[in-house]
Parts: C-alpha cells; structure tokens; sequence
C-alpha cells in the first residue's frame, strides 16, 4: 500500500520548483517512517512555509492549547500555526506561495481537528486563486461505510471547529474524499487535487498495511486508542477520565468513585445482548495529568476483539449510561475549555452533534439503546458520499 505522499515522491510533479506551503505535521511519515517535509526536501520540491494544525508540528501540543509560530528545527523552515491566533492561513501567509500540499494523517472521526484544518485551508486557497493538492491517506479505521455511524451534525445548533459542517461522528472516509465532497457541496470551488493511495481497499484498517503505528497527537499513541476514541470521547464531557496522563489514553474509563467490577459486569452483559465484539475489564490506575491528576481511579480497559465490525461510537455512549446509572450521586456532565471553545460550555452536545443530548442518558436502557441506535443510523450519509469515495 503506497499514501499518496509516497506516490508524489516517486512522481515529481512539475509544479515541484514552485513555493510551496506544506500544511503537515509530525505524524506525516513515508512508508521508511521518514518526515514527510524533510522527504519532499531531499527530493527537491521547494517548499517554503509549514502550516501546522492543533497539536503543533511536533504533535505533543496538549489537548485544545494554542500553538503558537515558530521554526521546525528539522529543517529549518518557518511554522505558521493553523491552531493559534487563527484557524486558516491569512492572505499574507499565502502571498509569496504558488501552491498548497496538504499531508496529515487523520483519526476517521468528526470531533477531530485536522479535517476542519483542511476545509479553512480548501476556503483560503479559494480566496486567493491557489491550487490545493492533498496527498491522501487511508482511514485507520477502514472506509467501510457500515461501520460509519451518526448522528449527522446539526449546524444549526452545534456548529464548532470540532464540528464545522452535517457530518457523522464516524464518516469512514479518507480526507480526500472528505475534501472532493465538501468542495461540491460547500460550494468551495477550491482548485484541487487528490493523490489517492494505492493499493488501499476501504475494508482495511491500520494493522493491515503498517506495523508500527505513528501517534497522532499525545492522546492517540496507539491503534487501539484510535479504535477507541471516537466513543471514548464523550468522556471528555464528563467528570470521568478519558486515560489521559496514562499510558493508555482512550482505553480506559475511570474516577475514584466508580464500582469497577458492578461497571464491568453491567457493561459486557449489555454489549453482550447488542453482539458488540467489546469486552470492558475492571482496572486501577492514576493519572498524572487532567482529571483526578495523582488520585488513584477505579475504571474499566476496554479491548476490542473484532475491530472488523464494532461500532465505537455506541460503545461509548453505552458505557457513560451504565456509569451514569451506576453512580447517580457521583456522576457529572463536565465542561471542557479549549482554545476554540474557551469557556467549554456545551461540549457533549458539540461533540455529539445535536442539542440537548444530556437527555438521551436519562431514558431507561431500553429506550436509550433503541434511541442511540437510531440516532447512529449512517444510511444517509451513505448515500450523500457514495460519487465522491475514490477506493472501492
């Protein structure tokens, strides 16, 4: 399997002497696990500028904190921060470049950032007549689209840089795909084009063509995490810890205060009843940083058997439920203060997509589990992507 940025190398373009910005960053490898950047350099493409997203360059920016400009000591070119002062590159930042090369891995999930990135980036070079070039990347997660899952964002009330436009939690797209989808129906008109993978098929996931996962940002280090954290998330919403100052971010779900054992009995005998492929095992640990910082919590790991067909999102929501149902007294919906939602007011609903989500875990379990499985319903977005997929 070749990312299009392997493609690119292998291909030079003519346009490989003319400036170049490069929105990347550090997890932007070649298949040899070389930085993309420092590879486009050795191979003479002439870039100028680095455009970084949340995270910074270096992908060790803590979760939701501004980053600022600087210099990437690998090669020594300027970094504009596209999660700082301002979330898309200004006309000056695009002035002295002739075209636009976007590479950075993503995650497959709507709550997270790089793909807004990448639609401020789309609007700018619109603005200012540049071309776009986007070396794709497979989804880790795979492209099957009966694994996507909702609900689609509503705009209207819960529009954020963690959700810009009507897109599913899970989309099980790739961003190419995602940005020749958006260029149409945002009426984007950006001069773009996809260099698509080869020799991807949208059923694999990140196991199945590399063996050494590069971390995304400081809280998706591993593949399972990444498996995880599209329905693990929405503990960031909460007064439980999502793993984070762990080693295992996005694995585990725990505070001081939770039964692990009751968590996990109740968990597994529901995803047991759904077929979900999940198993939830009763655990200790101690953060050293975010929620409960130095306090032993109690909590589940949750290990994943068949990746092929779990549903992570529902998941996730499930296992709030059962906390919630669990430990009345103790459980809260928590805020979540971000660079881009600063007093992080409404997160659940943000990342959820749709308003008053609190009460959907306040239904019985029955009615909770036929509600989020209608509200997951992806048949929809199925069908509104389907001319714009690029692997079969």
């Amino acid at each position: 399997m070749q990312t299009g940025i392997d493609i690119l190398l292998s291909h030079p373009p003519m346009w490989q002497q003319q400036r170049i910005g490069l929105v990347t960053n550090h997890a932007a490898c070649t298949a040899t696990f070389q930085p993309a950047r420092q590879a486009l350099l050795e191979h003479g493409f002439n870039i100028t500028t680095l455009f970084s997203p949340e995270h910074g360059l270096d992908t060790t920016g803590a979760d939701g904190h501004l980053m600022k400009d600087g210099t990437d000591p690998l090669t020594g070119l300027p970094i504009i921060s596209l999660y700082g002062d301002k979330l898309a590159p200004s006309a000056n930042d695009l002035a002295s470049i002739d075209i636009m090369l976007f590479d950075i891995p993503d995650i497959g999930c709507r709550f997270y950032t790089y793909l807004w990135t990448m639609t401020h980036v789309m609007e700018a070079c619109s603005r200012q007549n540049i071309p776009l070039v986007i070396a794709d990347r497979p989804n880790p997660l795979s492209g099957n689209s009966d694994l996507a899952e909702g609900p689609l964002l509503d705009e209207a009330h819960c529009n954020s840089f963690i959700g810009r436009w009507r897109l599913p939690v899970k989309h099980s797209c790739t961003l190419g795909e995602l940005a020749k989808y958006f260029n149409t129906t945002r009426n984007i008109h950006c001069k773009l084009d996809i260099i698509p993978c080869n020799g991807w098929k949208r059923s694999m996931r990140y196991t199945e063509w590399s063996h050494s996962f590069v971390p995304l940002s400081p809280a998706i280090p591993t593949f399972e995490s990444a498996l995880l954290y599209p329905g693990l998330c929405f503990l960031e919403a909460t007064n439980i810890s999502e793993g984070r100052g762990t080693a295992t971010p996005f694995r585990i779900a725990g505070a001081p205060w939770i039964n692990a054992n009751e968590t996990a009995i109740h968990f597994n005998t529901l995803a047991k009843t759904l077929h979900s492929p999940v198993h939830a095992r009763p655990m200790t640990f101690t953060p050293t940083e975010a929620k409960y910082k130095g306090e032993k919590c109690n909590g589940v790991m949750l290990h994943v058997n068949e990746p092929a067909q779990y549903k992570a999102v529902l998941a996730g929501l499930l296992l709030i439920r059962v906390i919630k149902e669990l430990h009345p007294a103790q459980f809260e919906w928590a805020t979540y203060p971000t660079h881009v939602n600063p007093t992080g007011k409404q997160h659940l609903n943000l990342l959820l997509g749709i308003l008053n989500a609190e009460h959907l875990f306040d239904l019985p379990v029955k009615e909770f589990i036929e509600e989020a499985k209608e509200l997951l319903d992806a048949e929809e977005w199925k069908k509104e992507i389907a001319p714009f997929l690029l692997y079969e």
